[in-house]
């Protein structure tokens, strides 16, 4: 194994791995929200996978952050198992193109 490669930590695929933000890993507030952001521009991430994949515990407030922020963030409820085994309903945060930009590149793309 190269210095470069990073083995997956046990019960994690490499894409689970790919995904994980690297360059902003401290506590403050700005580099949660920076983790985030990043992750959920590769995908939806659910509360559970956002507390265990991104150490961020309140996912919640680094949403309404980003959200005051301009970014669009859709919230939908899911059911998935804790590390304990136990259904839980949590939010599922998916990031979306901003409507005003997708408006604006629409009335260009048909002339």
């Amino acid at each position: 194994m190269t210095a470069n490669k990073k083995a997956a930590p046990h019960g994690e695929d490499a894409a689970e791995v790919k995904a994980k933000p690297t360059k902003f890993t401290g506590n403050s507030a700005d580099d949660q929200r920076a983790r985030l952001l990043e992750a959920l521009q590769a995908g939806p991430l659910t509360t559970l996978e956002i507390r265990s994949r991104l150490d961020i515990l309140a996912p919640a407030p680094r949403v309404f952050e980003l959200r005051h922020m301009g970014k669009n963030i859709v919230t939908t409820w899911t059911e998935q198992p804790t590390d304990g085994g136990r259904m839980h309903r949590v939010a599922s945060y998916a990031l979306h193109p901003d409507p005003q930009v997708e408006l604006f590149d629409a009335a260009y793309t048909h002339h």
